[in-house]
């Protein structure tokens, strides 16, 4: 594998880049079980089948946001928390982190990041999707309300990729400690009504693994190590 250049992330080497393709997700979990190595990154200007969490799909109009999957040999527990730090790094001091895996700007969506690890096989991808020069117009009518953007121009995006692997290197070699005071100061949902599948509450702060805290209406002290969950009550 080429050495990286002075100054640059060693994310991003070797690189896999298409016009097009169905999740760049696939792409680089094919690469893992081929024995590709740590940092291998996946890139696309277009996505057919992009994924999110609960099976949702991922839409942006091609050559408009960063579509891309990274090969990890090396993480822990924290990495869909450490890659939405680094893209609210990207995006500035008005980003926050949305546990577990978004990143909001201004209040709207501007990122998500999707993980899917093989602990017992050693690696982990990590797919991430950015509007970076993204025209809410050009979204369907239903995500437009809630889409937010970098206000990039397109001719910008290699730029922003580069800039992007730069804070994630940084951001996933941080100590755990540190990596978490960054977080709860970024905290999307801290002091904010929120619902889940099984309650409403009131988030209160991201615990010592990484775990979502909810004040519930009782006064009780709910903790969530997964799931998925929403602002404002039902």
């Amino acid at each position: 594998m080429p050495e990286p250049e002075a100054g640059r992330s060693p994310l991003g080497l070797p690189r896999v880049h298409v016009r097009a393709t169905s999740s760049t997700n696939d792409r680089a979990r094919a690469l893992a079980l081929a024995g590709a190595p740590h940092g291998t990154l996946v890139t696309a200007g277009a996505q057919t089948a992009g994924r999110g969490r609960q099976g949702r799909t991922w839409a942006a109009p091609p050559g408009r946001a960063l579509l891309l999957s990274l090969l990890l040999r090396s993480y822990d527990p924290l990495l869909p928390l450490r890659a939405g730090l680094a893209i609210a790094d990207l995006a500035g001091d008005a980003a926050r982190v949305k546990w577990p895996n978004d990143v909001l700007l201004d209040g709207r969506k501007l990122a998500g990041v999707l993980v899917e690890a093989r602990p017992d096989e050693g690696w982990a991808v990590l797919g991430i999707g950015v509007n970076v020069a993204v025209d809410p117009a050009d979204l369907p009518p239903e995500v437009r309300p809630l889409a937010a953007t970098l206000g990039r121009p397109p001719a910008a995006l290699e730029a922003t990729l580069e800039e992007l692997l730069g804070l994630l290197g940084r951001r996933l070699g941080e100590p755990r400690d540190a990596c978490l005071a960054a977080l709860r100061e970024r905290d999307a949902l801290r002091g904010r009504p929120v619902r889940w599948a099984a309650g409403e509450g009131t988030g209160a702060g991201i615990d010592d693994e990484g775990a979502l805290l909810i004040r519930t209406a009782d006064g009780a002290l709910r903790t969530l190590d997964a799931g998925e969950v929403h602002l404002g009550t039902g």
